[in-house]
């Protein structure tokens, strides 16, 4: 059914009025957009007469937007955001396209980046830009086709791909651990327990597993894990981290670790994507690359 024009204004309506919006004035839009002020005025009013009703009020000399005229401007920005994106993507790789994704920091630094050139040597054509978030957002307030998830399957209005269950590993330095020989979890009362803001009940979870009475943690407080890490690494006190991040430490030498090997973390790591991008090929790509690279860890 073919959609009526007013609804559907042009691309360079919409920029002059994004542009008077965001910068105050017909004449400052008019330098930024490289037109006359009275080009701009014009494509303003046209906006309005396609829209049926006012965008701005005149007020001495000046264009003071509507109420609903702002919140349509946010709407209008975000598209117009899109078309950008869409548009430089397809000129700078016409034949793979971008796939932007949302990453938590430690996973993206050490799980996801050693193993991203396998996915590129096999997906030629695809680009992948990568952001770090530390917590959930709006797929539609944000510029990402998918996002690295840590916790269970309730992203609203998303698909999920479960990844690996997340295993933790307590470790500390060895000079730290040589210091404050831990033979039992009993030993770790009188020892700093750092913690991480993300997983408040994760040293819960390691005593149960030991099937040991919690200890009340009495170390600093971390909201990242490569800070939590480093801390260990200094001697600041007895980490959990998770097995992914902990390995490459104790591997080194820099950490050891402490009463034996991983336990479950009580939450796991998911791909996640917003509906509408379900079927954007850089995205289907990765996804079952990801499905296949994590298939030995579930």
């Amino acid at each position: 059914m073919p959609r009526p024009r007013r609804f559907m204004p042009s691309v360079s309506l919409l920029a002059a009025f994004e542009a008077v919006l965001r910068t105050g004035s017909t004449a400052a839009a008019a330098r930024d957009l490289a037109l006359t002020q009275g080009a701009v005025s014009r494509l303003v009013a046209t906006l309005e007469g396609q829209l049926g009703r006012p965008l701005f009020e005149r007020q001495k000399g000046r264009l003071v937007p509507t109420p609903a005229a702002r919140a349509y401007g946010r709407d209008v920005t975000r598209a117009l955001d899109l078309i950008e994106r869409a548009s430089m993507e397809f000129a700078a790789n016409p034949g793979g396209g971008t796939l932007s994704l949302a990453v938590l920091p430690a996973f993206g630094a050490s799980w996801l980046a050693p193993r991203l050139p396998r996915f590129l040597g096999a997906n030629p054509g695809v680009t992948v830009n990568l952001a770090t978030r530390l917590k959930r957002f709006n797929f539609d307030a944000e510029p990402f086709d998918a996002a690295i998830h840590f916790g269970t399957d309730d992203w609203r209005g998303a698909g999920h791909l479960h990844l690996f269950a997340e295993r933790l590993i307590a470790c500390t330095a060895p000079a730290f651990l040589a210091a404050n020989p831990v033979a039992a979890p009993a030993d770790l009362a009188a020892l700093p327990l750092l913690q991480i803001e993300t997983r408040p009940t994760a040293w819960a979870a390691w005593f149960a597993a030991r099937g040991a009475p919690a200890v009340a943690p009495r170390g600093m407080l971390f909201d990242q894990f490569a800070p939590l890490a480093q801390a260990a690494v200094a001697g600041l006190g007895v980490a959990l981290l998770p097995e992914y991040l902990a390995d490459g430490e104790i591997a080194a030498g820099r950490l050891a670790p402490v009463l034996g090997g991983p336990v479950e973390g009580g939450g796991s790591y998911w791909l996640v994507w917003p509906e509408a991008r379900a079927d954007w090929p850089p995205l289907a790509a990765f996804r079952a690359w990801m499905s296949a690279e994590t298939a030995a860890l579930r």
